[in-house]
């Protein structure tokens, strides 16, 4: 399969681009690194990209960004960061790359967590994972061609504890490179409109 990973610079992309390199052919997109450039928050910056790559078997996301912190501090815009990058970005990727998939082709996007498991200071993230499954699910009933559609809803990855450990306190982390496996069972799989709980690939 020809498959697209955005976001394949960061943690997660990365071993989920070495997994699934393995047995297919990978081009890596990023906003400002990669084979391929795109800003996934633009609709027209995703379609100029996509029309550059031409018509792929699998259309995998990692990218997305949310805001951490107290409630207290919590505003619309700090909102926003995760409303318009890692929820619309990847609602963008759908939107704009089902006419570039193949018939039977799938989508793999990523929430995490969040979604069921909330904690201090993640509200933001957990507002727009929840979105994202409930979008994969509705998505699912009506993409056209047997376009199929999963999350991937991966716990704190171990590469990213620097960043993030701090606000997963008690979580067990895991490397980046298990996690991956959940995108293959998406890609390679027949499920459609499913969140896959990273570790249970494990």
């Amino acid at each position: 399969m020809k498959i697209m990973v955005i976001g394949a610079s960061g943690a997660l992309g990365t071993a989920v681009s070495a997994e699934l390199s393995a047995r297919h052919e990978t081009v890596a997109i990023g906003r400002t690194s990669g084979d391929f450039h795109a800003d996934m928050r633009e609709l027209t910056s995703l379609r100029t990209m996509f029309q550059k790559v031409g018509k792929v078997d699998a259309i995998v996301c990692t990218a997305g960004s949310v805001h951490f912190g107290p409630w207290s501090e919590l505003t619309p815009e700090k909102f926003e960061l995760g409303l318009r990058d890692k929820l619309m970005g990847q609602v963008n990727v759908v939107l704009a790359g089902q006419e570039f998939l193949h018939d039977g082709g799938s989508f793999t996007l990523t929430s995490g967590i969040l979604s069921e498991d909330p904690i201090r200071y993640g509200v933001a993230a957990s507002l727009v994972n929840g979105a994202l499954e409930s979008f994969v699910r509705g998505a699912a009933i009506e993409l056209a061609r047997g376009l199929r559609i999963n999350a991937v809803s991966p716990t704190v990855i171990e590469e990213s504890m620097s960043s993030f450990g701090p606000y997963f306190r008690g979580y067990k982390p895991v490397p980046a490179s298990h996690a991956a496996l959940a995108y293959s069972k998406s890609v390679e799989g027949k499920q459609t409109g499913l969140a896959i709980v990273a570790p249970d690939c494990i």
